[in-house]
């Protein structure tokens, strides 16, 4: 039965399109399943990370802010993020973290939202830190915080909802939420839509302007390939931008920064959302890890990790004994993201045990296996080889 697999798996590997940027990645003989979580190195990295230390940094020192392009960073950087998330270029900067810029997002969004609209409604599956920074941002609005499941979210919304705050993809089962159906009915509501994209942008289309997305953010670190700790994105939609209100107004989104006006005036355009001094080191990194994009269709990508999850799980049911594991997402594409996530009652053991035999996932407590289908390097002799070990560490 193995052979058949592994032969079809060859196969398929043999006809990927994508197959060939596999070589821009740093890896070994490793299955690397945890991409949705830090994705791999990309060869082009190490090379640039070293010219700006060395060469920007250690020679050009303060000159590289003006000569190296470092203070026009995060816009142009942001503009490099934008193809990948449907989004035209000036509505995208690159700084802070996640966190940091779901709060900036969601208390502008309350702020847009006007006089007579006292109630945020939050992803009730959303990752914690999102919940976290909900509930704070609600705290210093006056609103009421109303966690939902993202299906009721129709039903929820209403004259009194001024932000709805939702996951693209749930981080634990993989599932796929509507982002145009949901953003429509936050919008019939009169609310805005503000959406964490971290576990889609890189793996799926998004189109963010096509489907009118007031707000959104994301990390860069999983799909995009950024590194450990890459700065975070924040997009607001271009009709937004001259009233978009960020709570935190710091010096790099002043209209004149050098100017040190005590007064602020925001800078025009997707610059609102800056606030400090960019984190340069790794957001060249990540622009250097963003190159591998060049000339890569989305929809390609997103017809791969498709076909990754049909055969991985095609693989799983026929290697893993009956009962020992229970695929908790959905099987139908427009409602899967690119992982799959398999129940499994000892899951965090099993996961350690598939790590010692070279298939890097990783573990949701409480029983949650998560295998991250990233398309750029990953392929499909990988996916049955982890569903093979799999069967054999559950056998």
């Amino acid at each position: 039965m193995s052979e058949s697999y592994a032969g079809r798996a060859a196969a398929l590997d043999a006809a990927d399109e994508l197959a060939a940027l596999r070589k821009q990645f740093v890896l070994d003989d490793v299955v690397y399943l945890d991409g949705n979580s830090l994705g791999a190195l990309s060869v082009s990295v190490p090379g640039r990370v070293d010219d700006v230390v060395r060469r920007q940094w250690g020679e050009l020192r303060i000159r590289s802010w003006e000569e190296s392009g470092w203070w026009a960073a995060p816009e142009r950087i942001g503009d490099r993020v934008a193809p990948l998330v449907g989004a035209a270029p000036g509505q995208i900067v690159v700084g802070d973290s996640t966190s940091v810029n779901v709060f900036k997002a969601l208390v502008g969004a309350v702020r847009l939202a006007g006089a007579g609209r006292d109630e945020i409604v939050v992803d009730a599956t959303t990752f914690p830190s999102d919940g976290y920074i909900a509930a704070s941002a609600a705290r210093l609005t006056g609103c009421a915080l109303r966690p939902v499941e993202p299906s009721a979210v129709p039903d929820a919304v209403g004259p009194r909802t001024a932000a709805v705050l939702l996951n693209h993809v749930d981080y634990r089962t993989g599932r796929l939420h509507d982002l145009p159906a949901l953003t429509a009915a936050v919008h019939a509501a009169g609310a805005l839509a503000v959406w964490d994209l971290c576990h889609s942008a890189g793996a799926l289309p998004v189109d963010l302007d096509a489907h009118g997305v007031d707000l959104a953010v994301g990390c860069t670190y999983k799909y995009l390939n950024g590194g450990p700790g890459s700065p975070a994105y924040l997009y607001v939609r271009t009709g937004l931008q001259e009233r978009f209100d960020s709570p935190l107004p710091g010096w790099n989104a002043h209209t004149d920064p050098f100017g040190m006006s005590a007064e602020f005036i925001p800078a025009q355009g997707a610059l609102r959302g800056r606030v400090g001094t960019p984190d340069i080191l790794s957001m060249l990194a990540l622009e250097a890890a963003l190159e591998v994009w060049d000339g890569v269709s989305v929809d390609a990508v997103r017809a791969k990790s498709l076909a990754l999850g049909d055969f991985f799980l095609e693989c799983v049911e026929a290697y893993v004994p009956g009962g020992r594991v229970e695929s908790v997402t959905p099987s139908a594409h427009a409602e899967r993201g690119s992982q799959v996530s398999l129940r499994c009652a000892d899951a965090g053991d099993v996961m350690k045990r598939l790590i010692a035999r070279g298939v890097v996932g990783d573990f949701r407590t409480p029983d949650i296996l998560r295998f991250g289908l990233t398309p750029l390097y990953v392929g499909f002799a990988d996916v049955e080889r982890a569903a093979r070990v799999l069967g054999e560490t559950l056998g």
